[in-house]
């Protein structure tokens, strides 16, 4: 008899008949799982309905925990516990109203072996579609085989369609006829710069200042050394605290001069002191915001970055105030300056500081390699992150609505002038500060994600307008989203919403202006040399360099 205790392996139950099971992944924050818990269960009962027309039912894979006030898988921990009782082969259904965690899920999609379907509303006001877009992206890289389908309410004739052949093949295929291989680029002096500008990072190499890895869950948006390294891409790894730190040794004085600079700007900070803390933006707030961007240059400068990334959910959301607006800053090159601590030198004088929000590497790659090349350019190297957040019919064409959660570079609105700064919603970042808040001009923009795909680095590069709308119908827009925010409306040039949706790897889309529609296919040109040339898989999305083979 064997003096070991004998280890317990648990054994999953069997599948029912004609049934699927559905999950859903939630946020880390409490009081946003309990605010979105009301619309998760509308559209969890729609999905419901639309498989009972097709004669299947509908098995929730956890409950409602009645102490927190909601039924979303909040933690990773809790991920592994629930997809311990779910059958191995069975229909498998993540759906999501909401921004989600995909780590929560990770662990149990990674060992199921049934179909597996990500589901998500196609809403402005619940941002179902930014999380079903970072779930995918993460299971693309984890080669989790998936399929997603997206629907308003799930009952139009195309979501039945695909709900139907989930059903009956155990996947969806969608169209992406829309993406092609880069190919053989003709000699050209855009061609030259990229080739050169990959040999000159290959050379000089580049280092991400990293806060902190792993935000919100966002698997898709850690890039392995492995993976970076040979094309002369390295991380400083750094903490948060150090930059709460850093923050704390900046003085009232020299984040009141960053504000005075942003006034004389013309930027508005709706401001009120005397009101509800947790409803609106105080100047405290504001200096706290101050001191984050001044301390971000200063660490940037301590280790000779050339771009940052600030975590911010979690750790520093229950610290500090957000750190949008310091971000939306950092990637302007027309900025408050920031000098040395012994305040002998200002620092990165005329630069941006690319900033990859939420520390997504993918953002980081990009920023890195868009900077230089419009720098050489002579363009406005100036580029931000934008959620694919939602979208809706316009006269002729789908207008994309764009949104950051607080910041882009000022001169992507047109100058300070037409930015203005609100308070953060307290759902989501429970001590406030300001946004760096405007409507992104009319213009030429080119568009782009670095994504991981069986084991190596692809980037999808495509070509796109900022279109100028009425009045009435940019507040509808930001009234069916985050009203506080940053909005861009953009149409991207031969790619309708299924087929992104299909294809896009994130839940994040790298944008920059071009003055004109030549220069900005020039400057594709040489992003697309550049990234050719440092090893990615380079993928033409839409109607782009038409007149390439």
């Amino acid at each position: 008899m064997s003096a070991y205790l004998t280890p317990v392996i648990p054994t999953k139950p069997a599948a029912e008949p004609k049934t699927v099971y559905t999950v859903a992944s939630g946020d880390l924050r409490l009081a946003t799982n309990v605010k979105t818990w009301a619309m998760q269960q509308q559209v969890e009962g729609e999905f419901a309905a639309a498989l009972n027309q097709l004669g299947w039912q509908v098995k929730r894979a956890h409950g409602v925990d009645p102490a927190k006030g909601h039924g979303f898988i909040d933690n990773q921990r809790r991920g592994m516990d629930v997809f311990a009782g779910i059958p191995a082969d069975a229909p498998l259904v993540v759906i999501e109203a909401v921004w989600q965690y995909s780590h929560h899920v990770l662990a149990g999609l990674r060992d199921h072996t049934g179909p597996i379907l990500l589901a998500a509303n196609f809403a402005g006001d619940f941002p179902g579609l930014v999380g079903m877009a970072n779930l995918h992206g993460s299971m693309t890289k984890a080669a989790i085989a998936h399929s997603t389908i997206w629907s308003k309410d799930f009952t139009d004739d195309w979501a039945k369609a695909k709900l139907a052949e989930w059903l009956s093949t155990g996947a969806i295929v969608h169209d992406t006829s829309h993406v092609r291989d880069l190919p053989a680029l003709p000699a050209s002096p855009e061609r030259e710069l990229g080739e050169a500008l990959a040999a000159q990072l290959k050379a000089n190499k580049a280092i991400l200042a990293v806060f902190d890895e792993g935000c919100m869950g966002m698997y898709n948006a850690i890039i392995d050394d492995e993976l970076l390294n040979p094309a002369g891409i390295y991380k400083e790894r750094l903490s948060q605290s150090a930059l709460v730190a850093e923050m704390n040794k900046v003085s009232d004085e020299e984040a009141a001069a960053v504000r005075t600079w942003l006034d004389d700007a013309g930027m508005t900070f709706h401001v009120d002191n005397d009101g509800d803390w947790k409803e609106n933006l105080t100047d405290d707030q504001l200096t706290s915001q101050f001191k984050m961007y001044i301390a971000a240059l200063r660490i940037a400068d301590d280790f000779g970055a050339d771009a940052v990334g600030i975590q911010y959910q979690q750790g520093l959301k229950d610290l500090v105030p957000a750190s949008d607006l310091a971000e939306g800053l950092l990637n302007n090159v027309d900025r408050p300056p920031v000098t040395s601590r012994e305040g002998d030198r200002v620092l990165f004088e005329g630069r941006a500081m690319p900033h990859f929000n939420e520390v997504d590497e993918g953002v980081a790659v990009d920023a890195v390699v868009t900077n230089r090349v419009w720098t050489a350019m002579g363009l406005d190297p100036a580029t931000t992150l934008h959620d694919v957040r939602w979208g809706d019919d316009w006269e002729d064409d789908f207008v994309w609505v764009l949104e950051i959660s607080g910041s882009v570079p000022a001169s992507h609105l047109g100058g300070y002038d037409k930015a203005h700064s609100y308070r953060q919603s307290y759902y989501y970042f429970p001590l406030g500060g300001g946004t760096l808040a405007g409507v992104s001009k009319p213009g030429e923009i080119v568009w782009s994600r670095v994504f991981i795909m069986d084991g190596r680095l692809h980037v999808d590069l495509g070509r796109g307008t900022c279109i100028e709308m009425p009045e009435a119908e940019v507040q509808r827009r930001l009234n069916s989203t985050n009203k506080e925010w940053p909005i861009m409306n953009a149409v991207l040039h031969g790619v309708n919403r299924d087929q992104l949706m299909a294809r896009h790897k994130a839940n994040h889309m790298n944008v920059a202006y071009a003055p004109d529609a030549e220069t900005a296919d020039k400057a594709l040109v040489a992003k697309a040399a550049m990234f050719n040339a440092m090893g990615y898989d380079v993928h033409l999305a839409g109607k782009v360099l038409t007149d390439l083979a």
